[in-house]
């Protein structure tokens, strides 16, 4: 019988807004603003089994990363459940933000607690992600004083050395300067070649996805349109895109 890491059921995330008014015209009138809600997942229901490597594709605003950071626990379902099955999990997002006004130090402390790793757990592996991070003095800089470069080295650098049962990997297959890329491409793969981990990618490197994925996920305005092996989704896919 297949282990499952993950599964989703019947998951809706939706986002509110308020409209465009004029401020004047809504207290003079002693209107409320019209709140708008816009549906970015739409019933999706689907499970990971344990090992294995999911690809999700679809076009921009399809719910990708909404979807991501849902499993990632940054979004609450309005509707349906998420079960990770007591397993630990990682977001590999640049997207994801470090506490700015916090070194780089104290910022691997943080990311690491947050994803659920004890205090002595980070100082054991410090050492080693800063070495992998290449930052040298910046280490104990604020974030703030960071390169997008820097920044996403540092981000990695958690992800890779602080490694969880889950790994969620958004856009990101390698970052920096042309060194550090090769080093945490070949460590990514390493990664997510390991057979006890499973892991989510969002990318729209279709070719990467359909040589590293076992299965692949196709969202469509923000519902599964096909998920099944690689070669199947692909052929679908650019047939549609066309």
């Amino acid at each position: 019988m297949d282990e499952y890491a993950i599964e989703v059921t019947d998951l809706c995330i939706n986002y509110r807004g308020l409209k465009s008014y004029s401020i004047k015209k809504s207290f003079l009138q002693f209107k409320r603003a019209t709140v708008e809600e816009f549906q970015a997942i739409k019933h999706v229901s689907f499970s990971v089994k344990k090992g294995n490597i999911l690809g999700i594709i679809g076009r921009n605003g399809s719910g990708k990363s909404t979807l991501l950071n849902a499993i990632a626990g940054i979004f609450a379902p309005d509707h349906g459940t998420i079960n990770l099955k007591g397993n630990s999990i990682s977001l590999l997002s640049i997207g994801v933000g470090f506490q700015r006004e916090l070194t780089g130090r104290e910022n691997i402390i943080l990311a690491g607690m947050l994803i659920g790793f004890s205090e002595k757990q980070i100082l054991n592996k410090m050492d080693d992600i800063i070495s992998f991070a290449e930052l040298g003095d910046f280490i104990d800089a604020p974030v703030k004083t960071y390169s997008s470069g820097m920044y996403s080295k540092l981000a990695f650098s958690i992800t890779a050395i602080l490694e969880t049962d889950i790994m969620l990997i958004d856009e990101v297959l390698s970052v920096g300067d042309s060194k550090f890329k090769k080093k945490s491409y070949n460590k990514m793969k390493q990664l997510i070649n390991d057979k006890d981990r499973t892991v989510i990618i969002v990318s729209h490197a279709i070719e990467t996805l359909g040589s590293l994925c076992d299965e692949l996920l196709w969202l469509n305005d923000g519902e599964i349109k096909m998920q099944s092996n690689p070669e199947d989704v692909l052929k679908e896919y650019n047939n549609f895109m066309k």
